[in-house]
């Protein structure tokens, strides 16, 4: 029992044996195979640990490339009128700003149809907007590729299409396209037909979000409002200060303002989408904790041969007057400092890479000569990443937990040695 008369003594006896025990002895070949054995253990640990963070970080990036796209042509949140318009907008507007975390309001129009360039038709999402404010609510002026959004003013019947909706009907700024709406019909002789009326391209915008940019069209909102056969906009659309509050700030507007107006956010939008995400994301976190949780088979198993080449050991503490418990803890301490170890390297592992992504990623392809992603085919020429500390946290406690769990069952077995069996051969 030398070996534990060198270590220092203001730690309790259980926490200096069960450091002792993680490092192996010099001069024994099963030491040295146990002590491998755990280092393998914490590698298996710092990598699942690391993989976890670097791939959710991956994805979290993602998922804020495409929220940025979203709202460069959503508002934050809607507000509707269910008669179908809002004579009252203007007042309506006032008191939505009157709200602390509102930045900007703006009057739109919503509409259904297709539009039509020839013999080719395509669906399409119209929307009536004043351009001066609907700069204040989106960014879809800023993104531009030909014309201008300013161009779509009062009885000019202008509009303005999404890159890929213009590619389909093969149309350029200065083109004719006819605007059909099914729900605006106008009686003829003949029968119902939907109300047409030809508009000239004057701009295509590119958002860099797949599904606007094929089904989103801009007009102005007094040309809409003659289109839909309305006295007045349909309702409001509104920038707040932090988008992540949407459904908050919603709720309250619907209690502050006046009438029965209804409060639609964007994340409400887009349920499906984030819903789909949120449980890819789960499921990620399962596949990966396997990795850990391989690891933790492997600090068993380690903990498992300790407990058998240290029963002469736990045997003499016995007779010296430690407790099961006391055993107990020393073999938890052992485990429980792999576990520890292995964490704090997959941390720091991990949130190195996931920070410094971005510089990575360009070397590894530079030295391959590769690229992982293609921007005619995914949009991105860059891997994102956007690591969250949370995250990161929830890691490294599963991590831990799992770890110390793994410690139970070999700690227990070494409380249960009996000393005048384990001596008998010694």
């Amino acid at each position: 029992m030398s070996f534990i008369q060198k270590l220092p003594s203001h730690l309790p006896y259980e926490w200096l044996v069960g450091l002792r025990y993680t490092r192996a002895g010099r001069g024994a070949a099963n030491n040295g195979f146990i002590s491998f054995i755990s280092l393998i253990s914490v590698a298996g640990i710092a990598l699942g640990v690391a993989a976890l963070i670097i791939v959710l970080s991956v994805m979290n990036g993602f998922q804020k490339q495409v929220t940025d796209r979203m709202l460069q042509v959503l508002a934050h949140i809607e507000v509707f009128d269910p008669r179908g318009d809002m004579p009252q907008w203007r007042e309506a507007e006032t008191q939505a700003l009157r709200h602390p975390s509102v930045r900007a309001a703006a009057p739109f129009v919503e509409s259904q149809g297709l539009l039509q360039q020839g013999s080719v038709m395509r669906p399409a999402s119209i929307r009536g907007v004043l351009p001066e404010a609907e700069r204040k609510v989106s960014d879809v002026a800023n993104t531009m590729r030909q014309g201008r959004f300013e161009s779509l003013t009062p009885g000019s019947f202008h509009i303005v299409l999404g890159y890929a909706l213009a590619g389909g009907l093969g149309v350029q700024t200065g083109d004719k396209v006819t605007m059909l709406l099914a729900q605006a019909q106008q009686t003829t002789p003949a029968g119902m037909l939907p109300r047409m009326r030809t508009f000239t391209v004057s701009g295509i915008f590119e958002s860099g979000h797949a599904e606007f940019d094929a089904s989103l069209a801009f007009i102005n909102i007094e040309d809409a409002e003659r289109m839909e056969r309305l006295s007045a906009p349909a309702g409001l659309r509104l920038r707040i200060a932090d988008m992540r509050q949407a459904p908050q700030v919603a709720a309250e507007l619907e209690k502050s303002m006046p009438g029965d107006l209804v409060m639609r956010d964007w994340s409400a939008l887009n349920a499906v989408w984030f819903g789909a995400v949120q449980t890819e994301k789960k499921m990620m976190f399962i596949i990966l904790t396997l990795i850990i949780t391989v690891a933790v088979f492997n600090l068993v198993s380690t903990l498992v041969m300790t407990v058998t080449d240290k029963q002469a050991d736990i045997a003499i503490l016995r007779t010296l007057g430690a407790s099961p418990g006391s055993i107990m803890k020393i073999f938890m301490v052992q485990g429980a400092l792999v576990g520890l170890l292995g964490t704090a390297l997959g941390v720091g592992g991990g949130v190195l890479v996931a920070l410094n992504i971005d510089v990575i990623v360009p070397f590894i392809e530079h030295l391959l000569g590769v690229q992982f992603l293609s921007k005619d085919i995914y949009q991105y020429s860059a891997v994102p990443s956007d690591m969250q500390w949370p995250d990161v946290v929830t890691i490294g406690l599963v991590a831990v937990v799992l770890a110390f769990l793994a410690t139970l069952y070999p700690s227990w077995s070494a409380s249960r040695v009996k000393p005048a069996e384990a001596l008998r051969y010694e």
